[in-house]
C-alpha cells in the first residue's frame, strides 16, 4: 500500500513573484539586476488546499508567514533570476508536501509493572543515599 500523500496542485494564479536585488553571488551584476526572487503564496486564501493542509502549512511556515496568512519564500542562491524562481517554487513544493502528510496519531501507553517497580526501587536507593548524608543532631 502506498503511504505517500496525494499529489497537490496549486493554481499558478495563487503564486506571485517579486524580483529584488540580490546580496548573493554575482559580483557587480547584483548591483544592477534584480535576480533575487520573493515568492508570495496566500496560504489562508488558497482554494487549492484543504483546511487541514492549510493549518499545518501555516504552522510549518513559521516566520515566513505574514499576519495576512501569506507565505513569503526568498531565493537568492543563484546568479540567474530563472534559477532562483525554480528554487523558490521547489522550496514551496517541499513545504506543501510536508504539510500534506497528516501526523501519526499518538497511542497512549502505560509503563509495565516491572518498570514501575524499578523506578520505585531506584527512588528508594536514592533516598537512602541522601539520608546518609544528612547530619543528625544528638541530644
Amino acid at each position: 500500500m502506498d503511504k505517500r500523500p496525494p499529489r497537490l496542485r496549486i493554481h499558478s494564479g495563487e503564486i506571485r513573484f517579486d524580483f529584488v536585488r540580490s546580496s548573493g553571488p554575482g559580483g557587480q551584476n547584483v548591483n544592477k539586476v534584480a535576480t533575487a526572487v520573493q515568492l508570495r503564496f496566500d496560504a489562508r486564501g488558497s482554494h487549492s488546499l484543504t483546511p487541514e493542509v492549510k493549518h499545518r502549512l501555516m504552522r510549518l511556515a513559521g516566520n515566513r508567514l505574514t499576519r495576512n496568512g501569506e507565505i513569503i519564500i526568498e531565493a537568492s542562491r543563484f546568479r540567474s533570476q530563472q534559477m532562483n524562481r525554480e528554487d523558490a517554487l521547489e522550496r514551496l513544493a517541499r513545504l506543501v508536501e510536508k504539510a500534506s502528510v497528516p501526523p501519526k496519531p499518538r497511542h497512549k501507553t502505560k509503563p509495565t509493572r516491572s518498570a514501575k517497580l524499578r523506578r520505585l526501587e531506584t527512588k528508594r536507593r536514592r533516598s537512602a543515599t541522601k539520608q546518609l548524608r544528612t547530619q543528625k543532631l544528638e541530644d
